[in-house]
């Protein structure tokens, strides 16, 4: 067994050049002994568990799709919307979504205090991602690659 407190992990912070994205993010997997790296089934988990945290007025990353990775979302507290193929739904306290591969979603904090979400993947290996409004394509490599079609672009090019 395995055990980690959330106050014991790291929170790592990202935002995007423009600002119009932000977000902070607790690695609870990580801190249970997951290497994301790893090709080792035994050493990835079989899921990730992010506590993301997402700042009043902001989305933590673009509308995107996952070819292969299901995310869960759990909201704790606070409020927000997903963003997805049918237009968007409200999301409070107690609210549970999921996304299948392949379904664009984005997550936007547009209430007045963080908004608080566990994060449940599965992070398969050679994952890749869509970017429907700017039409990129990120490839599941080592590091991350976004490509418009034939050259690497930033992560957040085009999608503030």
């Amino acid at each position: 067994m395995r055990k980690v407190n959330a106050a014991d992990v790291p929170e790592l912070a990202w935002s995007s050049p423009n600002g119009t994205m932000a977000g902070y993010g607790k690695q609870i997997s990580e801190g249970l002994g997951r290497k994301p790296q790893s090709t080792d089934l035994l050493e990835r988990h079989p899921f990730d568990i992010e506590l993301l945290r997402i700042p009043p007025g902001k989305a933590p990353y673009p509308y995107h799709a996952h070819s292969a990775q299901w995310e869960c979302y759990i909201v704790i507290s606070g409020s927000g919307k997903a963003r997805h193929e049918g237009g968007e739904v409200r999301l409070a306290g107690g609210d549970t979504v999921l996304f299948w591969p392949r379904e664009p979603h984005q997550l936007i904090n547009d209430g007045n205090e963080d908004w608080l979400l566990y994060v449940i993947a599965d992070n398969p290996i050679g994952e890749s991602h869509w970017y429907p409004d700017s039409g990129k394509v990120g490839l599941g490599m080592p590091e991350r690659v976004n490509l418009p079609l034939s050259a690497r672009e930033d992560y957040f090019a085009r999608e503030e």
